[in-house]
């Protein structure tokens, strides 16, 4: 175990995920992007320090990094003492999360994280390829079907439990964005570069990636906008890695 080399890690990773947080935020202060945008910054560029989690050779480096940013985002709120976390409330605060005044859609795509590496670091530390294959799905997909279904959704899709509304542009878009991203981080970190994971062929990453998005798109579409952050990337996940082991 390489302390020294997985401690300089971890420091470079916190500066990223702050400097993801506290630009959008200064930029959202200025007026420079709206509320929407500076979430959405937030959302994408921060979750993307995922990908640095099968560096670590103590895995549990990234279960710490993971446990930091979900006490944060349940910390801000609009009544917070620290005027940090008050700023970070007021610039990707949603309307829908006024009247708990806290992040909860952050809470919960950070909650989801923490539980999904916390399952994996614990069942499959050398698999961790299906944890971020979903955690890209909720931080990649996720957004770009909004974006897309807000601009280009005119096909509506109404189910009767859910409090939204989805669009078959927006879902469509989830499933191949989706499948981009399940088949680079299949193929990134089991095929190409299996540093501290379980090696497999381009053939199985690409079935898992077809598998992955396929069930993502479903279970999203399934799921009320207020929790998908948590049902998204914590179902698919746990079904995918189910299915490998029949």
């Amino acid at each position: 175990m390489n302390i020294l080399f997985d401690l300089l890690l971890l420091l470079l990773t916190f500066v990223y995920v702050f400097a993801t947080i506290l630009i959008p935020v200064q930029l959202k202060k200025r007026d420079k992007i709206t509320k929407f945008q500076a979430r959405k910054m937030v959302h994408l560029f921060a979750g993307l320090s995922i990908l640095i989690t099968p560096f670590f050779s103590w895995p549990w480096w990234a279960v710490l990094l993971a446990s930091s940013m979900t006490i944060l985002t349940f910390l801000s709120s609009k009544k917070s003492k620290v005027k940090q976390l008050r700023d970070l409330y007021d610039s990707i605060g949603e309307e829908a999360e006024e009247k708990a005044g806290r992040l909860t859609g952050p809470f919960n795509y950070c909650l989801s994280i923490l539980l999904l590496i916390t399952i994996f670091v614990i069942i499959a530390p050398e698999q961790l390829y299906f944890p971020i294959a979903g955690i890209l799905l909720m931080i990649i997909s996720d957004t770009l079907a909004s974006i897309v279904g807000k601009k280009y959704g005119k096909h509506k899709i109404n189910l009767p439990w859910l409090s939204t509304t989805r669009s078959l542009e927006g879902s469509l878009v989830f499933f191949i964005s989706g499948f981009v991203l399940c088949l680079f981080a299949f193929t990134f970190i089991g095929v190409l570069i299996p540093i501290t994971q379980i090696h497999i062929t381009l053939e199985v990453a690409f079935l898992y990636s077809l598998i992955t998005s396929a069930l993502a798109t479903i279970i999203e579409l399934a799921s009320p906008s207020t929790y998908d952050d948590l049902t998204v990337p914590i179902f698919t996940t746990l079904i995918i890695f189910l299915l490998t082991l029949i």
